[in-house]
């Protein structure tokens, strides 16, 4: 399987989440990652965290990542559905990059959906200098992603979790029935 590094940083520059996926496939939504059950997954320098198995989309020109993590209540990381907004993603051979914008929406499992990080989004248009036209994608992101996944639109409904159980099926270092 081909192996893709994906990088996240922020706007000044600074290492933001990276870790290593595989790629699955792609379909009209985009290119799909994934990350076997134990893929170890760091913000910036910090020591790695164990993930369980995900599956993110990486789609073409859009102001947005999505990730998909298994429906189980209490997993990690708490949300099946989180979509980082940030720039559109630069593909380099065997990478992938996006500048992190800090808005994200989530799914928890019970469906609720909920955009974060308003506040940090604020702070830092301040202090890193967001210039107009970004700040202007980000929120027209963020409005269109919370209105499709609380409509239940694709790959939001059952792509994405289809697209997981492919990252389940990798296997890993760690064991557990994730579905």
């Amino acid at each position: 399987m081909e192996r893709i590094h994906v990088e996240f940083r922020k706007w000044d520059g600074s290492l933001h989440w990276h870790f290593d996926t595989v790629r699955l496939g792609a379909d009209s939504h985009g290119v799909w990652l994934g990350g076997h059950d134990g893929t170890p997954v760091r913000r910036g320098s910090e020591p790695p965290i164990t993930s369980p198995p995900f599956a993110m989309l990486i789609p073409d020109d859009q102001w947005w990542t999505a990730t998909f993590n298994p429906r189980l209540a209490g997993a990690p990381f708490g949300y099946v559905a989180y979509v980082d907004i940030c720039t559109p993603a630069a593909w380099d051979d065997a990478s992938v990059s996006s500048t992190d914008l800090d808005l994200d929406v989530a799914m928890r499992p019970d469906g609720v959906v909920e955009l974060l990080d308003e506040d940090e989004f604020a702070q830092h248009r301040i202090s890193m200098g967001y210039p107009g036209h970004m700040v202007d994608h980000a929120r027209t992101a963020a409005a269109a992603i919370f209105r499709a996944m609380q409509s239940g639109d694709e790959p939001f409904a059952t792509v994405g979790q289809e697209w997981l159980g492919k990252a389940i099926d990798l296997g890993g270092e760690a064991s557990g029935d994730w579905r």
